[in-house]
Protein backbone atom coordinates (compact mmCIF):
# COMPACT_ATOMS: atom_id res chain seq x y z
CA UNK A 1 0.00 0.00 0.00
CA UNK A 2 1.78 3.32 -1.13
CA UNK A 3 0.47 6.47 0.57
CA UNK A 4 -1.49 8.84 -0.69
CA UNK A 5 -0.20 12.01 -2.65
CA UNK A 6 -1.76 15.45 -0.97
CA UNK A 7 -1.24 18.04 -3.03
CA UNK A 8 -1.28 21.42 -0.74
CA UNK A 9 -2.33 25.01 -1.90
CA UNK A 10 1.20 26.55 -2.01
CA UNK A 11 1.31 29.63 0.93
CA UNK A 12 -0.12 32.91 -0.18
CA UNK A 13 2.90 35.11 -1.30
CA UNK A 14 2.71 38.15 1.19
CA UNK A 15 4.63 40.58 -1.97
CA UNK A 16 4.82 40.57 -5.61
CA UNK A 17 8.04 41.69 -7.88
CA UNK A 18 7.52 41.32 -11.50
CA UNK A 19 8.95 44.05 -14.16
CA UNK A 20 5.60 45.19 -14.90
CA UNK A 21 4.89 46.52 -11.09
CA UNK A 22 8.34 48.18 -10.73
CA UNK A 23 7.11 50.13 -14.25
CA UNK A 24 4.36 51.14 -12.71
CA UNK A 25 6.39 51.98 -9.03
CA UNK A 26 8.72 54.25 -11.52
CA UNK A 27 5.99 56.04 -13.10
CA UNK A 28 4.37 57.21 -9.86
CA UNK A 29 7.49 58.13 -8.44
CA UNK A 30 8.25 60.27 -11.29
CA UNK A 31 4.55 61.65 -11.50
CA UNK A 32 3.90 61.82 -7.88
CA UNK A 33 7.20 62.25 -6.21
CA UNK A 34 9.49 63.87 -8.48
CA UNK A 35 6.94 66.03 -10.58
CA UNK A 36 5.91 68.03 -6.93
CA UNK A 37 9.76 68.91 -6.81
CA UNK A 38 9.76 70.90 -10.18
CA UNK A 39 5.82 72.24 -9.47
CA UNK A 40 7.41 73.79 -6.71
CA UNK A 41 10.42 75.42 -8.69
CA UNK A 42 7.65 76.21 -10.96
CA UNK A 43 6.11 78.22 -7.91
CA UNK A 44 8.73 79.69 -7.06
CA UNK A 45 9.87 81.16 -10.96
CA UNK A 46 6.23 82.00 -11.45
CA UNK A 47 6.40 84.19 -8.96
CA UNK A 48 7.98 86.77 -11.31
CA UNK A 49 4.58 86.22 -13.11
CA UNK A 50 1.81 86.71 -10.54
CA UNK A 51 2.82 87.59 -6.58
CA UNK A 52 2.11 84.89 -3.94
CA UNK A 53 -1.09 86.11 -1.96
CA UNK A 54 -4.13 85.45 0.07
CA UNK A 55 -5.59 83.02 -2.35
CA UNK A 56 -2.27 81.39 -3.10
CA UNK A 57 -1.72 80.97 0.44
CA UNK A 58 -5.52 79.50 1.22
CA UNK A 59 -5.13 77.32 -1.80
CA UNK A 60 -2.30 75.71 -0.25
CA UNK A 61 -3.38 75.58 3.37
CA UNK A 62 -6.82 74.67 2.96
CA UNK A 63 -6.14 71.90 0.65
CA UNK A 64 -2.68 70.74 2.37
CA UNK A 65 -5.43 70.61 5.42
CA UNK A 66 -7.96 68.66 3.63
CA UNK A 67 -6.15 66.01 2.03
CA UNK A 68 -3.81 65.80 5.02
CA UNK A 69 -6.44 65.04 7.10
CA UNK A 70 -7.90 61.87 4.34
CA UNK A 71 -4.23 60.37 4.94
CA UNK A 72 -4.19 60.87 8.87
CA UNK A 73 -7.86 60.07 9.88
CA UNK A 74 -8.67 58.17 6.89
CA UNK A 75 -5.68 56.10 4.98
CA UNK A 76 -4.08 55.89 8.13
CA UNK A 77 -6.33 55.41 11.39
CA UNK A 78 -9.59 54.36 9.53
CA UNK A 79 -8.47 52.23 7.29
CA UNK A 80 -5.10 50.92 8.03
CA UNK A 81 -5.99 50.40 11.96
CA UNK A 82 -9.47 50.49 11.94
CA UNK A 83 -9.08 52.80 15.03
CA UNK A 84 -12.73 53.74 14.64
CA UNK A 85 -15.83 52.74 12.31
CA UNK A 86 -17.07 55.55 10.04
CA UNK A 87 -20.30 55.97 8.07
CA UNK A 88 -20.38 54.76 4.52
CA UNK A 89 -20.36 59.13 3.63
CA UNK A 90 -17.49 59.29 5.82
CA UNK A 91 -15.79 56.41 4.33
CA UNK A 92 -15.70 57.73 0.86
CA UNK A 93 -15.26 61.42 1.42
CA UNK A 94 -12.13 60.47 3.52
CA UNK A 95 -10.43 57.76 0.57
CA UNK A 96 -11.43 60.48 -2.15
CA UNK A 97 -9.50 63.60 -0.03
CA UNK A 98 -6.47 61.14 0.41
CA UNK A 99 -6.24 59.90 -3.07
CA UNK A 100 -5.72 63.29 -3.75
CA UNK A 101 -2.83 63.85 -1.78
CA UNK A 102 -0.83 61.52 -4.48
CA UNK A 103 0.80 59.39 -2.19
CA UNK A 104 -0.78 56.09 -3.88
CA UNK A 105 -4.31 53.85 -4.13
CA UNK A 106 -5.81 53.63 -0.55
CA UNK A 107 -5.89 49.88 -1.08
CA UNK A 108 -1.88 49.98 -2.01
CA UNK A 109 -1.17 52.60 0.95
CA UNK A 110 -3.04 50.30 3.40
CA UNK A 111 -1.46 47.25 1.78
CA UNK A 112 2.49 48.72 2.66
CA UNK A 113 1.49 50.24 5.76
CA UNK A 114 0.02 47.28 7.50
CA UNK A 115 3.35 45.36 6.13
CA UNK A 116 5.47 48.45 7.52
CA UNK A 117 4.04 47.67 11.04
CA UNK A 118 4.40 43.53 10.40
CA UNK A 119 8.39 44.24 10.22
CA UNK A 120 9.11 47.85 11.40
CA UNK A 121 13.21 48.35 11.41
CA UNK A 122 13.38 44.49 10.29
CA UNK A 123 13.99 43.10 7.23
CA UNK A 124 10.96 43.12 4.93
CA UNK A 125 10.29 47.08 6.16
CA UNK A 126 9.80 48.62 2.78
CA UNK A 127 11.13 52.06 4.31
CA UNK A 128 13.49 51.60 7.39
CA UNK A 129 16.01 54.18 7.43
CA UNK A 130 17.44 51.63 10.20
CA UNK A 131 18.64 48.64 7.63
CA UNK A 132 21.72 50.90 5.66
CA UNK A 133 25.07 49.55 8.00
CA UNK A 134 26.00 51.76 10.55
CA UNK A 135 28.08 54.99 10.80
CA UNK A 136 27.06 58.21 9.48
CA UNK A 137 27.49 56.61 5.93
CA UNK A 138 24.98 53.82 6.57
CA UNK A 139 22.71 57.06 8.36
CA UNK A 140 22.42 58.62 5.75
CA UNK A 141 22.00 56.01 3.05
CA UNK A 142 18.84 55.12 5.42
CA UNK A 143 17.68 58.49 5.59
CA UNK A 144 17.74 59.06 1.70
CA UNK A 145 16.16 55.84 1.38
CA UNK A 146 13.56 55.57 3.83
CA UNK A 147 12.63 59.55 2.96
CA UNK A 148 12.31 59.09 -0.61
CA UNK A 149 14.38 56.69 -2.81
CA UNK A 150 12.35 53.03 -1.37
CA UNK A 151 9.39 54.46 -3.67
CA UNK A 152 11.40 54.01 -7.38
CA UNK A 153 10.91 50.22 -6.82
CA UNK A 154 10.10 48.05 -3.79
CA UNK A 155 8.41 44.74 -3.42
CA UNK A 156 4.71 45.13 -3.53
CA UNK A 157 2.74 43.97 -0.51
CA UNK A 158 0.06 41.66 -2.14
CA UNK A 159 -3.24 43.43 -1.20
CA UNK A 160 -5.15 40.07 -0.99
CA UNK A 161 -2.88 39.16 1.77
CA UNK A 162 -2.80 42.58 3.59
CA UNK A 163 -6.15 43.77 3.01
CA UNK A 164 -8.74 41.19 2.48
CA UNK A 165 -11.13 43.44 4.22
CA UNK A 166 -10.49 46.72 1.83
CA UNK A 167 -10.80 44.68 -1.24
CA UNK A 168 -14.43 43.36 -0.26
CA UNK A 169 -15.36 46.83 0.42
CA UNK A 170 -16.87 48.02 -2.98
CA UNK A 171 -17.29 51.77 -2.59
CA UNK A 172 -13.36 51.77 -1.20
CA UNK A 173 -12.79 49.98 -4.74
CA UNK A 174 -14.35 52.01 -6.74
CA UNK A 175 -12.17 54.75 -5.35
CA UNK A 176 -9.29 53.13 -5.43
CA UNK A 177 -9.79 52.28 -9.07
CA UNK A 178 -10.27 55.90 -9.52
CA UNK A 179 -6.87 57.05 -8.02
CA UNK A 180 -5.56 59.10 -10.96
CA UNK A 181 -8.83 61.13 -11.58
CA UNK A 182 -8.58 62.11 -7.82
CA UNK A 183 -5.19 63.37 -7.91
CA UNK A 184 -5.97 65.04 -11.29
CA UNK A 185 -9.66 66.72 -9.33
CA UNK A 186 -6.95 67.27 -6.61
CA UNK A 187 -4.90 69.77 -9.13
CA UNK A 188 -7.94 70.80 -10.82
CA UNK A 189 -9.94 72.73 -8.37
CA UNK A 190 -7.45 74.76 -7.11
CA UNK A 191 -6.53 76.26 -10.49
CA UNK A 192 -10.33 76.83 -11.07
CA UNK A 193 -10.36 78.46 -7.77
CA UNK A 194 -7.56 80.79 -8.51
CA UNK A 195 -8.71 81.82 -11.95
CA UNK A 196 -12.09 82.60 -10.84
CA UNK A 197 -10.73 84.62 -8.11
CA UNK A 198 -8.44 86.61 -10.39
CA UNK A 199 -9.97 85.99 -13.24
CA UNK A 200 -7.10 85.33 -15.61
CA UNK A 201 -5.04 82.45 -16.56
CA UNK A 202 -2.20 83.57 -14.65
CA UNK A 203 -4.17 83.02 -11.04
CA UNK A 204 -5.03 79.63 -12.86
CA UNK A 205 -1.68 78.85 -13.10
CA UNK A 206 -0.68 80.07 -9.69
CA UNK A 207 -3.58 78.46 -8.28
CA UNK A 208 -2.52 75.02 -9.92
CA UNK A 209 0.79 75.40 -8.68
CA UNK A 210 0.68 76.04 -5.36
CA UNK A 211 -2.93 74.85 -4.56
CA UNK A 212 -1.69 71.43 -6.34
CA UNK A 213 1.91 71.01 -6.77
CA UNK A 214 3.34 72.54 -3.95
CA UNK A 215 0.59 71.13 -1.53
CA UNK A 216 1.24 67.64 -2.95
CA UNK A 217 5.16 68.42 -2.13
CA UNK A 218 4.41 70.23 1.23
CA UNK A 219 2.64 67.06 2.75
CA UNK A 220 4.71 64.25 0.88
CA UNK A 221 7.58 65.31 2.75
CA UNK A 222 5.86 66.01 6.25
CA UNK A 223 4.80 62.34 5.48
CA UNK A 224 8.11 60.78 4.98
CA UNK A 225 9.76 62.92 7.59
CA UNK A 226 8.04 60.41 9.78
CA UNK A 227 9.38 57.69 8.24
CA UNK A 228 12.40 58.41 8.19
CA UNK A 229 13.31 60.91 11.20
CA UNK A 230 10.98 59.18 13.16
CA UNK A 231 12.64 56.30 13.09
CA UNK A 232 15.83 58.14 14.27
CA UNK A 233 15.49 60.78 16.61
CA UNK A 234 13.04 61.71 18.97
CA UNK A 235 11.56 60.81 22.18
CA UNK A 236 10.41 56.99 23.08
CA UNK A 237 8.07 57.07 25.91
CA UNK A 238 6.74 53.74 25.48
CA UNK A 239 8.98 50.58 24.69
CA UNK A 240 8.07 48.58 21.24
CA UNK A 241 9.41 45.92 19.19
CA UNK A 242 10.73 48.73 17.13
CA UNK A 243 12.81 52.22 16.87
CA UNK A 244 9.92 54.50 16.53
CA UNK A 245 9.97 58.27 18.20
CA UNK A 246 8.09 60.71 19.09
CA UNK A 247 8.34 64.14 17.87
CA UNK A 248 6.13 66.47 19.57
CA UNK A 249 7.11 69.74 18.61
CA UNK A 250 5.43 68.76 14.89
CA UNK A 251 1.95 67.67 16.54
CA UNK A 252 0.35 69.98 14.26
CA UNK A 253 2.30 70.02 11.13
CA UNK A 254 2.00 66.53 10.99
CA UNK A 255 -1.77 66.74 12.08
CA UNK A 256 -0.75 64.24 15.01
CA UNK A 257 1.39 61.77 13.32
CA UNK A 258 4.29 62.79 15.21
CA UNK A 259 3.02 60.99 18.12
CA UNK A 260 4.64 58.22 16.63
CA UNK A 261 6.14 56.32 19.13
CA UNK A 262 2.68 56.45 21.12
CA UNK A 263 1.31 55.09 17.73
CA UNK A 264 3.54 51.90 17.24
CA UNK A 265 3.43 51.11 21.18
CA UNK A 266 -0.48 51.46 20.50
CA UNK A 267 -1.53 51.01 16.68
CA UNK A 268 -4.75 50.30 17.28
CA UNK A 269 -5.91 53.60 19.05
CA UNK A 270 -7.38 56.48 17.11
CA UNK A 271 -5.78 59.24 19.46
CA UNK A 272 -2.20 59.61 18.74
CA UNK A 273 -1.35 61.84 21.36
CA UNK A 274 -3.39 59.92 23.96
CA UNK A 275 -3.00 63.02 26.58
CA UNK A 276 -5.67 65.24 25.92
CA UNK A 277 -2.58 67.86 25.77
CA UNK A 278 -1.13 66.79 23.70
CA UNK A 279 -2.07 68.15 20.02
CA UNK A 280 -3.58 65.83 17.65
CA UNK A 281 -6.27 67.59 14.64
CA UNK A 282 -6.61 64.04 13.42
CA UNK A 283 -8.06 62.90 16.73
CA UNK A 284 -9.83 66.16 16.69
CA UNK A 285 -12.04 65.61 13.74
CA UNK A 286 -12.40 62.00 14.54
CA UNK A 287 -14.33 63.11 17.66
CA UNK A 288 -15.97 65.85 16.35
CA UNK A 289 -17.69 62.92 13.93
CA UNK A 290 -18.34 60.83 16.67
CA UNK A 291 -20.64 63.96 17.63
CA UNK A 292 -22.02 64.19 15.04
CA UNK A 293 -23.22 60.48 14.75
CA UNK A 294 -20.71 59.71 12.16
CA UNK A 295 -18.46 57.99 13.99
CA UNK A 296 -18.25 55.32 16.15
CA UNK A 297 -15.92 52.76 18.61
CA UNK A 298 -13.42 54.84 19.58
CA UNK A 299 -11.51 52.75 21.88
CA UNK A 300 -8.36 54.03 23.61
CA UNK A 301 -5.56 52.28 25.33
CA UNK A 302 -6.40 52.28 29.39
CA UNK A 303 -4.25 54.04 32.27
CA UNK A 304 -3.36 50.51 33.35
CA UNK A 305 -2.31 49.14 29.71
CA UNK A 306 -0.27 52.77 29.58
CA UNK A 307 1.37 52.21 32.00
CA UNK A 308 2.56 48.76 31.47
CA UNK A 309 3.86 49.92 28.50
CA UNK A 310 5.95 52.71 29.65
CA UNK A 311 9.97 52.64 28.75
CA UNK A 312 11.57 51.79 31.86
CA UNK A 313 15.47 53.91 32.27
CA UNK A 314 18.38 51.76 30.71
CA UNK A 315 20.05 49.35 33.49
CA UNK A 316 16.25 49.10 35.33
CA UNK A 317 15.55 45.78 36.74
CA UNK A 318 12.70 43.69 34.81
Amino acid sequence: MTDAVIDRPEPRRKTISSPYIHKLQRRHFLLFDVAPILGTAAAVAFLWVHPFGWTEAGLLVGFWLLTGLGVTVGYHRLFTHRTFKAAPSVEVALAVLGSMAGQGAVISWVALHRRHHEFSDREGDPHSPNLSGGGFVGAVKGLAHSHFLWMRRHEYPNVVHYAPDLIKNRRLVRVARLYYWWVALGLAVPALIGGLVDLSWQGAVSGLLWGGLVRIFVLEHIVWAINSGLHMVGTRPYESRENSRNGGIFALLTLGESWHNNHHAFPESPSFGLDWYRLDPGFWLIRALQTGGLASDLKTPSPERRQARRARPAGAES
